[in-house]
């Protein structure tokens, strides 16, 4: 007798316990399968909150009393992650406020997505709120003035008998890769001088999308992308196992002193052609009690693409390989979203993929709380094993034109 057929004859038969059982059985189910949706909201992370004080406020009072010492220009030039691509369907538009611009997103009827300046040129409409795609072109809420999505220009104005040839509104590069949306920002306009891999050219067995977390960071972007060449802060902020949990205040129990991470790492730039690249090889291992489990060993080979995209190949001995890839995009001067997406190989259970990502959510959330206090320092105190830190900021340095946005002032950056 088929599955569906006994269910059908059995079931209406058996009792509500059993009922109970089967429905508790098949919500386990769905969430052992489903993937990971992790999201933290601004200040639900990095910041203690103390008695009669909410995390919230906590929040507020760090940003406003930190120094944040002699900061870089806030946006470097590169591609950057606006959307996911399953956040937009065929034939709609959102509204994306990103590196101190206002962008337009939309997929047209063909299916390509366009990224266009928000603002009509007509009477200063946000097109990503309110407008409809139709066809390959926005139309703008207020007057129904419409815009095509490639070249920009004004194609159709309801009430007017001629369109004006200068018409048009600006059409930012964009790609669709890796199930992300990018946008090419570039402080003096120039077209984009690299393209950005898709995970498959890093890893191409299959592997399914498995979960995904998103944090918000109080920091300048060039401060996430060093931690990676600041290798021995790992041995140190990431020697705790990742269940003791991210509060700094708290992850120094003696009841977690028989788990250890063990971490060594070696930062470096890529050569021309690939100059805009870095890599970092990464080995770890787990003692407990100090004895070595080599069958939890990992191995992670991180290419980083820009400014602000990594792509992290995880290579286990026993669980085989999975990719996490991370987008890094200043929403605003000194507030990072930041997004890690797993994928991992179909043979590998859904929660074992899941568990990963948790953990190394954990581990980057104690970094969240250093980052959300600390001042950057422009001339750091460094030894001769720091060596790399400098490499990465002169390497990082490509990034920024003369005319990259800069804070002027303290308030300045507090204000929004």
């Amino acid at each position: 007798m088929a599955l569906r057929e006994w269910l059908l004859w059995a079931l209406p038969s058996a009792d509500p316990g059993a009922w109970i059982v089967l429905l508790g059985v098949l919500l386990l189910s769905w969430l052992a399968l489903r993937p990971l949706r992790l999201l933290r909201g601004p200040d639900e992370v990095g910041y203690a909150g103390e008695a009669g004080c909410s995390r919230a406020e906590a929040a507020r009072r760090a940003r406003r009393s930190r120094r944040l010492g002699q900061l870089p220009p806030v946006y470097p030039n590169g591609w950057f992650r606006l959307l996911d691509s399953a956040q937009l369907a065929r034939g709609e538009v959102r509204n994306v406020a990103a590196l101190g611009e206002q962008f337009a997103v939309f997929r047209n009827s063909d299916g390509k997505v366009c990224v266009v300046d928000a603002y009509c040129p007509h009477l200063g409409a946000n097109l990503g709120i309110g407008g409809q795609v139709v066809g390959s072109c926005i139309e703008c809420p207020f007057h129904g003035w419409q815009f095509d999505g490639e070249s920009g220009k004004c194609v159709r104005i309801p009430y007017a008998e001629k369109v004006p040839e200068f018409a048009k509104i600006k059409v930012w590069p964009s790609c669709e890769v890796s199930d992300m949306v990018l946008v090419w920002y570039h402080c003096d306009g120039i077209d984009p001088t690299w393209r950005v891999p898709d995970r498959e050219e890093f890893l191409p067995r299959p592997c399914p999308f498995r979960g995904l977390t998103e944090h918000f960071v109080n920091v300048h972007i060039e401060e996430i992308p060093e931690n990676g060449a600041d290798t021995a802060h790992l041995s140190f902020l990431h020697r705790h196992a990742f269940l003791s949990g991210a509060d700094l205040r708290y992850m120094h129990s003696p009841f977690w002193t028989f788990f250890r991470h063990h971490w060594q790492a070696d930062w470096h730039p890529d050569l021309e052609p690939n100059a805009h690249c870095s890599r970092l090889q990464l080995k770890h291992n787990i003692t407990l009690f100090g004895k070595h489990f080599s069958f939890m060993d990992l191995r992670v080979s991180a290419w980083q693409v820009g400014p602000s995209l990594v792509f992290l190949v995880l290579r286990f001995p026993l669980l085989g390989q999975g990719i996490i890839v991370q987008s890094v995009t200043p929403v605003q001067p000194l507030m990072q979203q930041v997004i890690h997406r797993i994928y991992f190989q179909k043979n590998v259970p859904v929660f074992i993929a899941k568990m990963i990502l948790r953990a190394e959510c954990s581990q980057f959330e104690r970094d969240v709380m250093i980052w959300n206090h600390k001042q950057y320092l422009s001339k750091p105190l460094l030894v001769k094993e720091d060596g790399a830190i400098q490499r990465h900021r002169r390497w990082f340095s490509q990034f920024y034109g003369e005319k990259s946005p800069k804070i002027t002032s303290q308030k300045e950056s507090l204000d929004w």
